[in-house]
């Protein structure tokens, strides 16, 4: 139920941005693994179109319960995490934290872009960041309640903490 809530919320905040942002992230979603994503304008209408969603996002989270901050910065976590692979990391480069970014862009494109990067890391894309949603709700939290919600997973969102996604 919580990762439902998740990318509901996540599709919401894309929702009001309009048919050529949606049409954008279809095209990086279902495109060809071996095209070239630089020579698609998608990227960039995507890319320009972050703000606007972190802000839908913002607004559609700002009154929810402690708890449900909570909840949603823990499936937010587990996302992350579970892409946390050398495989996806090939393709979109960057450092410890310029992976974490990388992996930030890939959840807040959505559920398709996410779980089309998730079967075939191709899909992903070189340098695509978007480090507010790796914390996002957690900075929401924080905002509100003045602490950082302590998700109980066990688990890390931060690079090379997956050991599934780096064994050899």
């Amino acid at each position: 139920m919580n990762e439902e809530r998740f990318w509901d919320l996540i599709e919401a905040a894309w929702a009001p941005l309009g048919a050529k942002v949606g049409a954008a992230r279809r095209a990086l979603t279902t495109r060809d693994p071996e095209s070239d994503v630089w020579e698609m304008p998608e990227l960039s209408v995507v890319d320009k179109a972050l703000d606007a969603f972190l802000g839908n996002l913002a607004t559609a989270a700002r009154d929810l319960p402690a708890d449900e901050l909570t909840d949603l910065d823990r499936v937010c976590e587990r996302m992350l995490h579970d892409i946390d692979r050398a495989d996806v990391q090939a393709v979109t480069d960057g450092s410890d934290d310029g992976f974490l970014y990388a992996r930030g862009f890939i959840v807040a494109l959505g559920r398709d872009f996410y779980t089309a990067v998730a079967a075939d890391p191709r899909i992903a894309v070189l340098d695509g960041e978007c480090e507010s949603m790796c914390y996002f709700f957690a900075h929401l939290h924080n905002k509100r309640f003045g602490t950082f919600p302590d998700t109980g997973s066990g688990i890390s969102r931060e690079s090379c903490s997956n050991p599934a996604g780096w064994a050899v």
